[in-house]
């Protein structure tokens, strides 16, 4: 019994290698290459993967500042404080951000 294997260890390793030198974003990275095998963006991705080498970009608001959850927020709140407040989840966003900057 045979498999139809879609990379061969030559791409793989090659992929691996390329990844992990990358000096660009995934998204660019991945086209880039997908175009050079001749594969989908969505398979190469897929074997990146799968190899373990993938790693998620940090998502960035349009201000270019890294998002952070209300959760974060709250979790940084209750360690500055000493106790939980877990309805604090329900402030919004703006209010916990600012209890958070005005932390003394």
């Amino acid at each position: 019994m045979t498999t139809n294997t879609n990379y061969t260890k030559v791409q793989e390793t090659t992929l691996t290698n390329d990844y992990n030198a990358k000096e660009v974003s995934n998204k660019d990275f991945v086209a880039a290459i997908a175009d050079t095998m001749g594969k989908s963006v969505k398979s190469v991705t897929a074997k990146l993967v799968s190899l373990g080498v993938y790693k998620t970009e940090a998502k960035l608001t349009k201000t270019g500042v890294p998002v952070i959850s209300k959760k974060e927020l709250v979790a940084q709140i209750e360690a500055h404080y000493g106790f939980e407040v877990p309805s604090l989840v329900k402030a919004t966003k703006v209010d916990l951000q600012n209890l958070v900057d005005n932390l003394g």
